[in-house]
């Protein structure tokens, strides 16, 4: 072999190595882009609405006085943010098929913060729901397209990984958002609530921009509009039906109207989606017993985190007289338990498996948060700190849990309309316990014969909202042992 010939075979040696060098140096970004960046981004865009939803439930009491309505009227503003999310979900998913999920994430984004602002402008209850209204469509957008960002740039492999980070930033709501409400509105006003969200969407947007793929299908069906409107009327009617149940604002009649005909929408979306391929919702998706127990058993643990911001407020600040920012301070340490979960989940599933933890976890879960009706207004402060924080940490864990398991066993092609259907069940979930709340307060405040609200009337509401969620456990013990272990990386015996 000549010296010319050594010399060129060598370079080539070089040259190989350095393209092996760069393509593991690019292998490496991605996986850091996947595993934290992204996640972390579309986090911090979550972070607007947990930021929003906490500080609100915080301030409800001083919110209620400035419009001149009861407290438990109020919540008439958290539901209908929550109605409007679960009637335009469905029309999210088909956006972002069409038009990129980043495009549609960004517009989400300042139209969330712009409506936050005019929320923060309503002088009064009508124009507060209103506002609220539009700010729910905003926000039907913003997190089922980042989820679908996450599902469709993330191997299953890493997806538990990837969906705990996403949730750590959204999670600095429940955080910061008490303690951050409750100094607004005891020190300055609640409106200063509303307006927060846009130097948050600002930041998020140019994120968003530099650093999140452009995620669109590449076959993108048509419009399901019968689906839509038969999907958002039917849970409008149950939503509405909760709301006003035995409040005697509306007629029994007119109640039961709300009801019989959501269902009847309902049924009919049922007849309407059965063979037809491009519907908006895939009911055939149910059939996969992880999705089915994730969607349907989940949907009972789900009534906790629901109620739980709104009757604490209730508890801490109509029952035992504290201001705003007090409470704030004591219930923020029920999400750093939550927030501390995060980092153990997944060494925790890929141990435990999900059955087990879904279980096992889901009788925790219910303990802690009937533990609660043990509250009264001389409990010391530190047990109840305790308490809340215990509540956090396990009820993060089962919330990673059903997240993660709803999509261990669906396909790509069903991830657009997966991630659609599991939202919209979330969003009803808990536009229903906050209702459910509220009626079960107003019925224990008729049954103590009480016309104002106490801490003994809110102290029962936890202990029948934590039985409730036992029922779950119907659909867990019913999985097979091995149920999502491809996402949690188990070793096969």
């Amino acid at each position: 072999m000549t010296k010319q010939a050594e010399e060129i075979l060598e370079t080539d040696a070089l040259d190989e190595g350095a393209a092996d060098a760069a393509a593991v140096l690019n292998e490496g970004r991605d996986a850091n882009l996947r595993g934290w960046v992204v996640p972390a981004i579309i986090g911090s865009a979550l972070l607007m609405q947990t930021l929003n939803a906490t500080s609100i439930n915080n301030a409800l009491p001083s919110m209620a006085r400035a419009v001149h309505v009861e407290p438990l009227r109020l919540n008439l503003a958290i539901t209908m943010y929550l109605l409007a999310s679960a009637v335009f979900l469905p029309i999210s998913g088909w956006m972002a098929d069409r038009f990129g999920a980043k495009r549609i994430l960004m517009i989400a984004m300042v139209l969330y913060a712009t409506t936050s602002a005019a929320c923060g402008l309503a002088n009064n209850l009508t124009e507060l729901v209103i506002f609220r209204l539009a700010q729910g469509c905003a926000g039907a957008m913003m997190g089922p397209v980042g989820r679908l960002v996450l599902l469709r740039t993330t191997p299953k492999n890493e997806l538990v990984g990837a969906m705990s980070v996403v949730t750590m930033p959204a999670l600095l709501g429940p955080v910061v958002g008490p303690v951050l409400g409750g100094a607004i509105v005891t020190f300055v006003s609640w409106r200063w609530i509303f307006f927060l969200n846009l130097p948050l969407a600002f930041a998020g947007v140019l994120l968003v921009r530099a650093f999140v793929p452009q995620v669109k299908e590449q076959v993108v069906s048509p419009i399901d509009w019968p689906g839509i409107f038969l999907t958002g009327f039917g849970l409008a009617g149950l939503i509405l039906g909760f709301e006003n149940l035995g409040r005697n604002v509306l007629p029994p009649l007119a109640v039961a109207g709300l009801f019989g005909g959501g269902l009847a929408c309902l049924g009919l979306y049922w007849v309407h989606a059965r063979n037809n391929p491009h519907a908006i919702l895939d009911l055939s998706i149910f059939r996969i017993p992880t999705f089915q127990a994730s969607v349907l058993g989940g949907a009972f643990f789900r009534l906790v985190p629901g109620a739980t911001p709104f009757l604490l407020a209730m508890l801490l600040q109509v029952g035992f007289g504290m201001s705003a920012f007090a409470a704030g301070l004591m219930t923020f340490i029920s999400a750093v338990g939550a927030l501390v979960m995060k980092t153990t989940a997944p060494p925790i599933l890929r141990r435990f498996g999900f059955r087990s933890v879904l279980i096992i976890n889901g009788v925790i879960c219910a303990a802690t948060f009937m533990v609660y009706a043990l509250f009264k207004i001389d409990t010391p402060h530190w047990v109840i700190m305790v308490a809340l924080a215990v509540g956090g940490f396990f009820r993060s864990l089962q919330f990673t849990s059903l997240n993660g398991m709803a999509y261990a066993d669906l396909e790509q092609t069903h991830m657009s309309r997966g991630t659609t259907t599991a939202s919209m069940a979330q969003q009803f979930v808990q536009s229903v316990s906050i209702g459910l709340a509220a009626t079960l307060l107003h019925f224990l405040m008729l049954q103590r014969g009480e016309t104002h609200l106490t801490g003994q009337a809110v102290a029962p509401a936890f202990a029948i909202i934590g039985a409730l969620t036992l029922v779950s456990l119907f659909w867990f013990i019913r999985l097979p042992a091995n149920a999502g272990d491809e996402m949690n990386n188990r070793v096969k015996a």
